[in-house]
C-alpha cells in the first residue's frame, strides 16, 4: 500500500509541473473554498465527479490504533444559479449561496457507528456495536467579504445517537475562483449527553462484559481541532485533493476508559475525475 501511495504521488507531482499553466478562470465555483466540492464548473445542470481517496486514520474515536482505508470520492450534483443539490455516497443534501457572503447547507446522511471489530487489539471487546444512525446536518458559513478569504462556521449534527454543535473560523489561501487552492479552519465541538455516552460511555452491562469501569458522562465541551484542505486541478477534468484533520479531546472524553488516546487524527489524499 505504501509503495502504491508513493507511486501515485510521484505521478501527480509530475503532472502538476507539466501542466502548471492551465486556465481555470471560467470555472467559477459556488464559493471558492477547496473544502466544498463543486464539479459544476460554473454551469447549471448536472455534473458528476468520481474518484478514490486513501486515508490514514484512527481506527475509532479515541483509538491509539491507526490504519489505511481506501474509499470512493466524488458526488452527483445539480446546479441552478446559486443552489446545488447533491448526492455523495451516503449523504443527500443542498447548499445555497445568499448575498455573496452566506452559505447555507442541509444534509441527510448515515452514520455507520462503531463495531467491536474496529479495534484489532481487542480493546472494544465486550462493548458491542454502537447503533447505526441517520443524521441531519444543518450548516451556515458567513464570509467577511465576497472573496471568502475569512469566514465563520456553525453546524448542528443531530440523529438517533444524540447531537453535536460545531463552531469555527477559517481562512482561504490562493486567489482562484474555481475552488482550488487550500483552506484552514479551527473548530470547537460540543455534544449532548446522548452523543457522548454513545461514543465514550460504558453501561453496567458493557462493564460486566468488557471489564472496563462503568462510565457515564455529561454533555458539554468535546474537543478543539483543525482541518486543512488542499485541492488542485491537474487538467480540465482531473482533481488532486488532500486533507489533514486533528481533534484534541477535552478532559472528560480523554478520561473515558474507551479513550486510549486524547486525540483523533486523519491524513488523506486522492483523485477525482469531474465529467
Amino acid at each position: 500500500m505504501k509503495a502504491f501511495t508513493h507511486l501515485m504521488l510521484a505521478v501527480v507531482t509530475h503532472a502538476l509541473f507539466a501542466q502548471a499553466a492551465l486556465a481555470q478562470d471560467a470555472n467559477t465555483a459556488l464559493v471558492p473554498l477547496p473544502s466544498i466540492d463543486d464539479f459544476t464548473k460554473g454551469n447549471d445542470g448536472f455534473s458528476f465527479g468520481l474518484g478514490l481517496g486513501l486515508e490514514y486514520e484512527s481506527a475509532y474515536e479515541g483509538s491509539d490504533e491507526f490504519g489505511f482505508e481506501a474509499s470512493p470520492a466524488g458526488a452527483v450534483q445539480w446546479r441552478r444559479g446559486d443552489d446545488i443539490f447533491y448526492w455523495a455516497g451516503e449523504a443527500l443534501g443542498w447548499r445555497g449561496l445568499r448575498s455573496d457572503t452566506w452559505l447555507f447547507q442541509a444534509t441527510v446522511g448515515f452514520d455507520e457507528g462503531r463495531e467491536e471489530g474496529d479495534s484489532d487489539d481487542g480493546r472494544l471487546n465486550g462493548l458491542g456495536d454502537s447503533g447505526e444512525s441517520t443524521e441531519v446536518v444543518l450548516q451556515a458559513r458567513r464570509a467577511f467579504d465576497a472573496d471568502w478569504r475569512y469566514w465563520l462556521d456553525g453546524r448542528v449534527v443531530t440523529g438517533d445517537n444524540g447531537s453535536l454543535g460545531l463552531f469555527g473560523v477559517g481562512r482561504r489561501f490562493g486567489e482562484q475562483a474555481d475552488g482550488s487552492g487550500s483552506d484552514f479552519s479551527i473548530v470547537a465541538v460540543f455534544h449532548d449527553s446522548d452523543r457522548v455516552n454513545n461514543n465514550f460511555g460504558i453501561t453496567a452491562a458493557q462493564s460486566a462484559a468488557s471489564g472496563l469501569k462503568q462510565t457515564e458522562l455529561s454533555g458539554g465541551f468535546r474537543s478543539i481541532g483543525f482541518n486543512y484542505t488542499y485541492r488542485n486541478y491537474i487538467n480540465d477534468n482531473w482533481q488532486l485533493f488532500g486533507e489533514v484533520l486533528y481533534e484534541r479531546f477535552g478532559s472528560d472524553v480523554a478520561d473515558s476508559p474507551i479513550t486510549r488516546s486524547n486525540y483523533e487524527a486523519e491524513v488523506g489524499v486522492g483523485f477525482i475525475y469531474a465529467f
